[in-house]
This record gives structure tokens, sequence and C-alpha cells, in this order.
């Protein structure tokens, strides 16, 4: 029995790690796809067969951050793991639906959160780690933001006086490719590595790993397989909000949105911080759009956003605390 309901959670999480990629979509395509770099048909499959080959260059830091860093490693049950994805899993299904591009990790951490504090308490959490990932939840848009910005008013400042506009927009479409490229190889070596991170804490607390274990080959595979085949289902909704409604994008801007992005992922994933792709590439956007004027924001927009990030940890937190509470009757 708990070796098949082991293999339940496992597929949830898995499923979980679909859903990211299948909500996060926007994240990596929405700016290629609104600059008519690349149709959306094509521009999944760039992203999703970046998403997968993301193992091949990332270590699994972010993971044990997830495994080790957020809840005591003792408290994990799998009936645990199983209400806290309950509660990142419906926050997702509600975000996409009302098409807000929320951050899939966060709604996992606090998804993770609700469930230990209902089983065992608020001191099943660890500090460091909580407080590491709320620095990050300011800092990855800021970064992205000055990042986008920068990089924007630079490539201008170099091209000022190319006059062949058409030549130059055809050059920067093809470096939009390989932004893009980069932009959904961070996303993959952070995104996926949440979920490998869960289950790890899962193989740890049902004794098939030992606690210094590290993340199995077969896990790696399995997370990264799950986030890409997401990715190439594509999440339409946040796709539009992502590239057309927080500012309009050009072949330049989008470009120096995803290097920005992309930069700062790489970052981070080195660090072993598990940061949100959608704050991050947000932030990018907002960043070029305002070397423009502030107007050229959509502020409304961006606000709204905003809004659904600061409830996104709170909300899934929320929802697995109460998916938890019939395993804590039950004993």
């Amino acid at each position: 029995m708990t070796t098949t309901a082991l293999v339940i959670v496992i597929l949830v999480a898995l499923s979980f790690d679909f859903f990211n990629g299948f909500h996060d979509a926007a994240n990596s395509i929405a700016t290629v796809v609104s600059t008519r770099v690349l149709s959306p048909r094509v521009a999944v499959a760039w992203a999703a067969f970046f998403n997968f080959v993301a193992f091949l260059v990332f270590k699994t830091k972010v993971a044990s951050t997830i495994a080790k860093g957020v809840v005591k490693p003792g408290v994990f049950t799998i009936a645990l793991v199983f209400a806290g994805l309950l509660g990142a899993i419906a926050w997702d299904i509600l975000t996409w639906y009302l098409g807000l591009p929320t951050s899939s990790s966060h709604a996992l951490i606090g998804g993770m959160a609700g469930a230990a504090v209902a089983k065992a308490g608020w001191h099943s959490l660890l500090g460091d780690g909580f407080r590491k990932i709320a620095v990050f939840i300011v800092l990855s848009p800021v970064i992205g933001l000055l990042l986008g910005f920068t990089v924007l008013v630079l490539v201008m400042w170099l091209f000022h006086r190319y006059r062949k506009v058409d030549r130059l927009n055809r050059g920067f479409r093809r470096m939009q490719l390989v932004s893009a490229a980069a932009f959904s190889l961070g996303h993959g070596g952070n995104d996926a590595q949440k979920t490998m991170g869960v289950i790890l804490a899962l193989l740890i607390a049902a004794k098939h790993l030992p606690a210094s274990a590290i993340v199995p080959l077969w896990v790696v595979l399995s997370a990264h397989t799950a986030i890409g085949l997401g990715t190439a289902f594509g999440g339409w909704r946040i796709v539009h909000t992502m590239g057309s409604r927080i500012t309009k994008l050009q072949p330049v801007s989008g470009m120096s949105a995803e290097s920005a992005a992309a930069a700062t992922l790489f970052f981070t994933a080195h660090a072993g911080i598990p940061v949100s792709t959608t704050h991050t590439i947000t932030g990018a956007i907002v960043g070029v759009g305002s070397t423009q004027r502030l107007s050229a924001i959509r502020w409304g927009v961006a606000g709204r956003v905003v809004w659904a990030w600061m409830l996104t940890i709170p909300g899934a937190f929320v929802v697995s605390w109460l998916a938890y509470l019939p395993f804590r009757a039950a004993g």
C-alpha cells in the first residue's frame, strides 16, 4: 500500500511539473511569439526542447534547496507531499483560467508549507530557506527589470547611427532565437528542479534514499520530460497577457528582455536559489518597456499581475492546509 501511494504521489508531482510547463509556457515563448519571430507552434517546440536539455547544463542545487531547505526533512510524509501538490495545482489552475502569469514555483513552496504547518505546526518550517526565497521574490523581478532596461539602452546606444533599419531588425530576429533558447534553458534548469526536490524529499521520507542523497538520474529525466511536454502544449491565455498586454514588444526589445531574464535565471540556478521565472521575465518586459516612456507600460495589467504574485504563497498555503486536514483527522 505504501509503495502504491508513493508511486501515485510521484505521478501527481510529475503532473504538477507538466502543468508548470503548461502554465509557464508563456514565460518562454510570449516575447518570441508577440514579435512574430516564430509561430506559436514552432515557438512551443523550441522552448520545450530547451526545457528538456537543461539537465545537461545545470546541477541540482535548486532541487536540494526545495527538498532540504524549506520544510524540515523529518516532517515530510507521502500525505503531506500529496496535500502540498494539491494546493499548488489548484492555484495554478485558478490563475491559468484567469490568465494571470503567477509563479508555479511559489505555489509549490506555499503548498508544501501549508501542508507542513497543518501536520506539525509553524516550527516545521525552516526560516533560512524561507528568508532566501522571500528576498528573491522581490529581487528577481527587480533584477530582471534593471537588466532588461540596461541591455536595451546599451543596444540602442550601440546601433543608434545604423540606418538600415530592416536589416537591423532581421538581425535581432535571429538573435531573439538565441535569447529565447537561453531563457527556456534557464526555465528548465530552475522550474523542473522544484519537482525534483519534492520527489527527492518524498523518497527520503519513504526511506528509499538516505538523507544525504542527491537527485537520482531517473527523477531528473522524468521532471525535465514532464515540464518539456507541458511547455509543448502551451498556455495561450497567459501568452496574451505576457506578450502584448503589459507593453508592445519589437524584436530588439524581446531579445533584450529574454537575455536579461536568462542571465538572472542562470545566476540563481547556479546559486541554488528557487526563483520565479514568471516574476523574472515580467520584470524584464517592464524594464524594456520603460525605456520608451513610463506610459508605454499598461500599469493596470501589471498591477493585477503583482496582486496575483502577492497572493500566490498564502493562497496555495491555505488550500494545502485544508487538503491535509482529512489526513490529520485520520491519523
